[in-house]
């Protein structure tokens, strides 16, 4: 009988392995990233995997190298950079073990000058899935079927800038920045350093088949405050560190809290989600109606907003029109413009009534005010 192997110990050594030659923003992408690394080898003892993204706004931010170091403890590693979706796919259903996709350079596949790569971002959103599928006809001519490839399978991507929302979702994120003076990594040497890495990948199997009951039968629970999509995402790594014990159940949750907290300040939602915030926190504050003209003056003029420049032109009344028609009044109408008397006019804008149920249901909880109240109205009615 196989001696059993120190769970907590043996993601000790891991991490330590990627401090050597990694610079992570904080100890929770160490966390995080080892946790990855050991999920990658259950699998299919999880409804879900969360991709793993490495993300700098400049190149030279060490993402690569991090990518480099996953590939050596992780099982069948795939690296990919400007991969086809077919190819992706293909080599997951092959039928000879799911690999571990290592996407490098993901900014030319879906960067601003990339286009859409819609296949390929269908099969990252399918993959995440145990059940996920990519359809495909296969055969020629008028004896083409539908076959359905299995897609699911564990993925690290690296790149600059960001992600399509969809991708960025279901991901752990980690922010990668540029190593100041005082930051010292070891250098990486594949034929002295590869083997060291390989050692522990091939621990990490072997711990795995250990503890592959228990953690199939896990139900970890989450930190509060994280539910939907993040739990989703957490799920996994949060019971690979109740599984191996010690301080990592601890260290996950903790290191959980701040990556997902930090998730939802990068994140800025969609553009319709931006605008509504935007309305709530800084143009209608106070104001329960306010014309149109008005509108667009307040928000070309947000500092850090997208407003003034969409494409090259500033938001417009017939594009603020168009966005907010999407969204509906608590009376179950489209949100439109309605005429606010003005001095001596009659002006089309928007009424904060009509805003309130769409505020509600899709912006995130507003923002404390910096402000204490003033000395004798802390009781004030």
């Amino acid at each position: 009988m196989t001696d059993p192997i120190d769970g907590a110990a043996l993601l000790d050594e891991v991490e330590a392995f990627h401090r050597r030659f990694n610079v992570f923003p904080t100890d929770a992408a160490f966390v995080a990233v080892t946790l990855w690394d050991a999920h990658a080898h259950l699998l299919d003892c999880f409804d879900s995997t969360p991709r793993l993204a490495f993300l700098s706004p400049e190149p030279g931010s060490g993402k690569t190298r991090a990518l480099e170091i996953v590939e050596t403890l992780v099982p069948q590693p795939m690296t990919a950079v400007n991969a086809s979706a077919a190819a992706l796919f293909r080599s997951v259903s092959s039928g000879n073990g799911k690999p571990t996709i290592l996407f490098d350079e993901i900014d030319t596949v879906f960067g601003p000058k990339a286009g859409d790569n819609e296949e390929l971002r269908g099969f990252l959103n399918a993959g995440h899935r145990r059940t996920g599928v990519t359809y495909r006809c296969i055969g020629d001519g008028g004896q083409q079927t539908v076959q359905a490839f299995p897609s699911y399978c564990a993925v690290a991507v690296a790149g600059l800038g960001s992600l399509p929302d969809t991708i960025l979702s279901r991901s752990v994120i980690i922010r990668m920045r540029r190593r100041a003076r005082n930051e010292k990594v070891e250098p990486f040497r594949a034929r002295v350093h590869e083997a060291e890495g390989h050692k522990l990948r091939d621990r990490l199997a072997a711990w795995a088949e250990q503890v592959r009951g228990t953690v199939m039968d896990a139900w970890p629970a989450m930190p509060d405050g994280v539910t939907d999509r993040p739990a989703d995402v957490w799920e996994p790594l949060l019971a690979i560190a109740d599984a191996v014990g010690g301080d990592w159940p601890e260290r996950a949750r903790a290191a959980c809290v701040m990556l997902v907290t930090a998730s939802k300040a990068n994140d800025k939602g969609s553009l319709g989600v931006r605008l509504l915030t935007d309305l709530r926190d800084h143009v209608m504050v106070g104001i329960d109606r306010l014309p149109t003209i008005a509108i667009l003056d307040r928000l070309n003029a947000l500092d850090d907003a997208p407003w003034a420049d969409l494409n090259g032109k500033p938001l417009d009344s017939r594009r603020l029109s168009r966005m907010l028609a999407e969204y509906m009044t608590a009376d179950n109408e489209p949100i439109t413009s309605r005429n606010i008397k003005t001095a001596g006019s009659v002006l089309k804008g928007y009424y904060a009534a009509d805003l309130h149920d769409a505020w509600q249901r899709y912006c995130p909880p507003p923002p404390e005010s910096p402000l204490l109240p003033l000395p004798g109205t802390e009781n004030a009615a």
